[in-house]
């Protein structure tokens, strides 16, 4: 086949070299764009979306990320609390997969948009509406996504277990759950960043503070750089947490093999 190119190794300097041009050419790609296709102020220029974060960052910019950060904290701990156990349970129990499986393929083809004026009326204006939104948008895809991880466990490693005159409680505690750690670590990371996406629909509706929020009130007063900009801000702080848990991942699992 010639020169290796399918897992052939690549260089840290490269790998940056090539991030960065990506990112570059995307800017590129947007100031053409703002210059020649738009109308009026849209899209605008990344000067301008620029100009606004910086602008922002000495008044309500902090305390929108603070906000949607708390939000997310708080939904995504109740989500992940609940998913790893009953996720590990179904994907090493046929009964618990019957139960949970099916469950969680009809509600997660449903629109978490269709929720908003349900949740309002579940739980009022307040805090619980918001967290309810964010995790109702991870936590079903969630529960699949770790019963997948543990069926990944090669079934071996259970047989060793067994032949070892271990216990169903030990096996699963010191040789499933160890096995499935390093992708459902993976898998965690993933939903994580569908908490973020969530957290702008949360923030519609009765929010004071917040990246949607603030991103809501830039469409109302035609202000597109400030919703360009604080979207900027927004995937800004997903690549920054994607690659810090990427980076923890490899560490905690340095002896396993992480997805990437």
């Amino acid at each position: 086949m010639g020169r290796r190119v399918i897992g052939a190794p690549v260089g840290r300097a490269q790998r940056w070299a090539v991030t960065g041009a990506v990112f570059v050419v995307f800017v590129l790609l947007w100031l053409w764009a703002s210059q020649t296709t738009g109308r009026g102020n849209f899209p605008p220029s990344p000067g301008k979306a620029f100009g606004r974060i910086i602008t922002d960052a000495s008044g309500p910019l902090w305390s929108d990320i603070w906000a949607s950060t708390w939000r997310i904290l708080i939904a995504f701990t109740i989500s992940t609390a609940m998913a790893l156990p009953l996720g590990v349970l179904a994907g090493i129990s046929l009964r618990w997969e019957a139960g949970v499986v099916p469950f969680s393929e009809f509600i997660r083809y449903m629109p978490v948009t269709g929720f908003g004026s349900l949740s309002i009326v579940w739980f009022g204006l307040d805090e619980k509406q918001k967290w309810f939104i964010i995790w109702l948008g991870t936590f079903f895809q969630q529960v699949l996504m770790v019963i997948d991880d543990t069926k990944r466990v090669p079934r071996e490693f259970v047989d060793v277990g067994r032949t070892l005159g271990m216990a169903d409680r030990r096996i699963l505690r010191h040789i499933v759950v160890r096995a499935a750690a390093p992708r459902i670590w993976d898998s965690t990371r993933l939903a994580l960043g569908w908490a973020w996406t969530w957290v702008v629909l949360a923030e519609l509706v009765n929010a004071d503070k917040g990246l949607g929020h603030a991103i809501e009130n830039g469409r109302r007063l035609f202000q597109y750089d400030k919703i360009i900009g604080y979207l900027v801000v927004l995937g800004i702080i997903g690549l920054v947490t994607d690659q810090t848990l990427r980076a923890v991942g490899r560490r905690l699992f340095r002896h396993e093999q992480v997805r990437t």
